[in-house]
């Protein structure tokens, strides 16, 4: 099965505030910026993945993660992250009715992509399916079969939330490169342990972070 992934990215301006920690406001939107070019790069690899569709009204990152072999879908609704992938879901499935979609953050900059191939070959095994982020509270990956719609619940406990729609979690272990968002300076921390891609990594190293 080829998924397409829909990948949400707020403007870069007000993207990774709760990074306040490590990063200051003129450092984060480059953050925020290498983190999705990473995890759009690493998603095009992935055997599983025919197309990545990311929703943003970004200027500067639509020309980035198009150069990247992304496609661009404006945030038309501009009504939230539930609303912009709703949004770009409907958008891919005008065009391609037969698709499987999975809803994928845009901040895993430790991507791997035959872990990321696991993953969705057991969402596969359903029609709704998602995995939970390293917290084990919300949800980095929201998967739907051809036959199924995606009904996004990001947000807080997005993992309760998406359970409580029917999706069935996905059990997996070793797949801790799909799991490790990055919110906070710990996650950064956590990611760069796990080894992020290139431009996470030449970002992080001017911020100097202890031990890296």
């Amino acid at each position: 099965m080829q998924w397409t992934l829909v990948i949400p990215l707020k403007p870069l301006a007000r993207a990774k505030s709760r990074l306040s920690d490590t990063a200051d406001d003129r450092v984060r939107p480059g953050l925020a910026l290498a983190f999705a070019q990473d995890t759009v790069a690493a998603a095009l690899a992935c055997p599983a993945v025919g197309d990545v569709a990311v929703v943003t009204d970004d200027a500067l990152a639509g020309r980035e993660l198009a150069a990247l072999g992304a496609r661009i879908v404006p945030d038309e609704p501009r009504g939230g992250l539930n609303a912009a992938l709703s949004h770009a879901a409907a958008v891919v499935r005008s065009k391609r009715p037969e698709s499987a979609l999975a809803a994928l953050n845009a901040d895993l900059p430790a991507l791997r992509p035959l872990e990321l191939a696991r993953v969705l070959d057991a969402a596969a095994e359903f029609p709704r399916a998602f995995l939970a982020d390293a917290a084990t509270i919300g949800t980095t990956l929201l998967a739907a079969r051809q036959d199924a719609e995606l009904r996004p619940a990001f947000g807080p406990d997005s993992r309760a939330r998406h359970r409580a729609s029917g999706a069935t979690e996905l059990p997996l272990t070793e797949v801790d490169s799909v799991r490790q968002d990055v919110d906070t300076g710990e996650d950064l921390r956590a990611a760069l342990a796990l080894g992020v891609g290139p431009r996470t990594a030449a970002a992080a190293a001017r911020l100097l972070i202890p031990g890296q």
